[in-house]
């Protein structure tokens, strides 16, 4: 599926997520830290191309793999690269509170954050 907003579709649903930069990871080129978990879903493309990666967000331990809730999508408005938004089934956060726990990486893109599919 391919279109603007084609990731959209995860909204809403279970996903698991493979992570391959674990909280309190260092970024192998950039070298910040991690405060989250990030990853990728298994067997996706994205736009760019690879798998699409997805931030965990509301678990405090490092983790290899999480299965989890797909609350949101961060949409990036400047690169084809878009990120899920995974967090445990029922955890509630804001738009804000999302910018907040992504600011590390995200400050570098213009984005939105979108809450339900648009495909």
């Amino acid at each position: 599926m391919h279109g603007t907003f084609a990731n959209s579709q995860y909204i809403g649903k279970i996903v698991e997520v493979k992570i391959d930069r674990q909280l309190g990871s260092r970024h192998p080129d950039f070298g910040y830290v991690y405060p989250v978990n990030y990853g990728f879903i298994p067997e996706t493309t994205a736009e760019d191309g690879e798998e699409l990666d997805a931030y965990v967000l509301g678990i405090n331990e490092a983790t290899t793999s999480y299965i989890g809730f797909v609350t949101a999508m961060i949409h990036r408005l400047n690169e084809n690269d878009d990120k899920l938004v995974v967090v445990p089934d029922g955890y509630i956060l804001t738009d804000e509170q999302i910018r907040e726990l992504t600011m590390f990486q995200e400050k570098y893109f213009e984005s939105m954050i979108l809450r339900e599919p648009l495909v």
